[in-house]
């Protein structure tokens, strides 16, 4: 769920006042989830995944070919502490991320691989943010998505080097604390924060999802109908 909603909140970048497609970075893309729901959303985008696992990496360059995007978008294999030489950074009006969650010394999952993908091992949240924004061209649009309780860290990280910042709280269902945020933020600018309204994932009773939510997860809307978060 995390990647698709990820993906529904990075802005359409704008060129002249029409839309334009990318370039878009996915950092640590995994299997691609979160760039291929932002391509099937904005067509024509130009589209780059990092990713550190070989084997993912792969996957994710044939899910490419599946999707039918292969032809707008490269998957590179390398590490976030040292990006390889063809992800060309200072570039992207766009770069997203869904970090680990997880810090060294908690509970583990019993699931290797979803333990690797969801534990931070050498590279910490302050170095995904310092990958995304040296990812961006000037005023470039970062989005991440994280723990609600790792919001100030966040926010510390980004504080004094990327403004306008936009908070978008994920509720389970009502009454219920919020687990998830998404944040995004520009590179370089000034602007006044702001705590968007945020989406309630779960209905009650026999409603898996609220109207709102299946609108993003099965449709493909976006999350920022009316693209507030604005673009390079």
């Amino acid at each position: 769920m995390d990647p698709v909603l990820l993906a529904a909140a990075v802005p359409v970048v704008k060129d002249r006042g029409r839309a334009a497609g990318g370039p878009v970075l996915d950092l640590g893309c995994g299997v691609g989830t979160a760039m291929f729901c932002y391509g099937a959303r904005v067509a024509h985008a130009d589209l780059v995944g990092l990713e550190r696992d070989p084997a993912m990496a792969a996957i994710a360059s044939r899910n490419a070919a599946a999707n039918g995007m292969d032809g707008r978008c490269r998957v590179l294999t390398g590490d976030l502490l040292s990006p390889p030489t063809e992800l060309p950074c200072g570039t992207f009006a766009q770069a997203m991320a869904n970090p680990p969650y997880h810090l060294i010394g908690t509970d583990a999952s019993p699931h290797a691989g979803r333990d690797t993908a969801n534990r931070e091992g050498e590279a910490r949240l302050s170095d995904w943010i310092d990958c995304l924004l040296a990812a961006l061209a000037p005023k470039g649009g970062l989005t991440l998505i994280h723990r609600a309780d790792r919001l100030s860290e966040i926010l510390a990280l980004l504080h004094g080097r990327a403004g306008d910042i936009r908070i978008l709280p994920l509720w389970p269902r009502a009454g219920v604390p919020a687990k998830r945020v998404i944040v995004h933020a520009r590179k370089g600018v000034r602007g006044m924060d702001c705590l968007l309204p945020g989406l309630f994932l779960h209905g009650t009773g026999e409603e898996r999802y609220t109207m709102e939510a299946r609108a993003v997860l099965r449709d493909g809307a976006s999350l920022l109908p009316d693209d507030r978060l604005g673009g390079a």
